[in-house]
This record gives structure tokens, sequence and C-alpha cells, in this order.
């Protein structure tokens, strides 16, 4: 097996270019929110002969509802997006779509205002930093015995390092794919970001954890070396739990139905990217910050 340490600098370009071409979608595109943080109303339909897309976007131009999206759902069905509704608006609109288009039965409709949106943007926002935080205690704790030839307090950063990686990415995807698949940011896109820190972090641990014994037993003289055995260790065991992960994961995409399916992408997407960055990113940033202290003690 090929060492992952010296070929650190291969593995940071790979991070840097997809972490910068997530940056990117993000100004370029933003973050496309949905209803649970902008305020709006959602309603999705079925219809006995669904119409075709632009049909339906067309004649709600012409009814009053520019802002409104159209996304297939179904063979028979179709989410529409729009401002906040009110219950006169949402009954007025059902009966408009039915005289247009034939029958239509209504599946699902949820409607948010503003205010409460904003709440809880700045409650997932602040959840996020809490968990951020309380990461970086609770590992400068555990490691808290290892505290050469790195401080204790430096593997949790590197964690949350790492974990920073795994969100910024599926954060870019879905800039890119809001704008192009009208993909949004719900309650359920912050769980899975809550789910793919946590299990990004998990993986990072353990290979930090299996450097923490190796050089508990082997002492710091090459620590570089150690890392990189360490690597090699937990290869296999972190390959093997993605792998039966996203296993399940591509069922709920491709079988879960529509309300899953961003979930289920968000996830598939943030722990890719945190088995890697726990193998090929966290362990060799810790080799870098050890040499780069190593140089200005010298």
């Amino acid at each position: 097996m090929i060492s992952i340490v010296n070929n650190q600098k291969w593995w940071y370009g790979i991070s840097g270019a997809l972490v910068a071409a997530s940056i990117v979608f993000l100004i370029v595109f933003r973050i496309p929110f949905g209803i649970d943080f902008t305020g709006g109303s959602l309603l999705e339909v079925q219809f006995e002969t669904r119409p075709a897309v632009t049909d339906v976007r067309g004649y709600l131009n012409e009814a009053g509802y520019g802002d409104a999206l159209v996304q297939e759902t179904g063979v028979q069905d179709l989410l529409l997006r729009f401002g906040p509704l009110t219950e006169t608006q949402h009954q007025d609109l059902l009966g408009q779509l039915q005289e247009k288009f034939g029958s239509v039965e209504e599946l699902r409709f949820d409607s948010i205002g503003p205010v409460i949106g904003r709440e809880l943007a700045r409650k997932s926002v602040f959840g996020l930093l809490i968990a951020l935080v309380m990461i970086v205690l609770y590992v400068a704790w555990a490691f808290r015995h290892v505290s050469e030839p790195v401080a204790s307090w430096k593997y949790g950063v590197l964690t949350i390092v790492a974990g920073l990686h795994d969100l910024f990415i599926p954060l870019g995807v879905f800039a890119l794919l809001g704008n192009s698949l009208h993909f949004q940011v719900d309650t359920a896109f912050i769980a899975a970001l809550l789910t793919i820190l946590g299990y990004s972090i998990n993986d990072t641990i353990v290979v930090f954890d299996r450097t923490r014994e190796n050089v508990i037993r082997e002492g710091s003289s090459h620590f570089a070396e150690v890392v990189d055995k360490s690597i090699k260790q937990t290869f296999a065991r972190s390959i093997n739990t993605t792998v039966t992960t996203l296993l399940a994961l591509f069922a709920i995409f491709f079988f879960g139905g529509e309300t899953t399916r961003s979930f289920a992408l968000a996830l598939i997407i943030g722990i890719t990217t945190g088995a890697y960055s726990s193998i090929f990113i966290a362990s060799p940033l810790l080799v870098t910050w050890y040499k780069w202290q190593e140089r200005r003690r010298g």
C-alpha cells in the first residue's frame, strides 16, 4: 500500500480543488434555501393525467404565481413551490388547477411564515456551532494523555477542519443542483449535515485513536511513520464501513421517494467525503502541523 503521508500534496490538491469549487458554487448560485428557512408554501399534487411541467408553469405564471417552481416527483405527481399562501389562496389554487387540468388530488401542503423561517435558520447555525465547539473540547479531553509530539487540542482542531471540509462540499453541490435541478436546503438537509459531521468525526477519531495507541506504544521519534502505519491499520475498516453505509443510502435515494431523495443525496456526498478526509486529510495534516512546529523549534 502506498504511503498516505508521503503523498499528502496530492490529497491536499484534490481537497483544495473540491472545496474551492464548492465555494465558487456558493458564491455564484448561493445556498438554495427552502421554505423552511425563507418562508413560503409547498403543494404536492397528483393528476389523473399529468400535464407537461412547462404547461403548468405557464398557467401558474398567467394566474399570478410568477414565483412558482414546478418539479416532477412521480409519474403523475408534481411539486409546486410558492411564496406564502393563505388557506383561501390554497383552496382557490386547487380549484384553478382542477378546472384547467382535470382531476387533481392534494398529497401534501406545507406553509411556513418568514419569521419562523428566519428563526429556524438562526437555530440551525447556532446548533452547528455548538456541536463544533463541543467536539473540540471532547477530543482535547479524550487525547489529554497524548501531549507529545502534538498537543491534544490540535487533534480536536484537525477533527473540526476535516468536518468542515465534509460540510462545505455537500453545500457546494446543493448550490449547483439548486440552480439546475431545484434542490433546496431545508431542515432535513440540516439534519443530514449534522449526521455527516458526526460520521466524519467518528471516522477521524478512529484513525487518531490508533495513532494515539501507537505513539504510546512505540514513541514519537518517527511520528510521520507512526501516523502512516496507523492509517494503514484502520484503512480497511473505514472503507468497509463507508461502503456498507453507502449501499443503504443509494437504496433510499433510488427507491425511497422524493421526500427522502435530497436527504439521502446529501448523506451520500458527505459520507464519501468524510471517509476521504479521515484517511487522506486529517492525519496528513497532523504530520504537517508536527513538521511545522519542529521547524519553528529548530
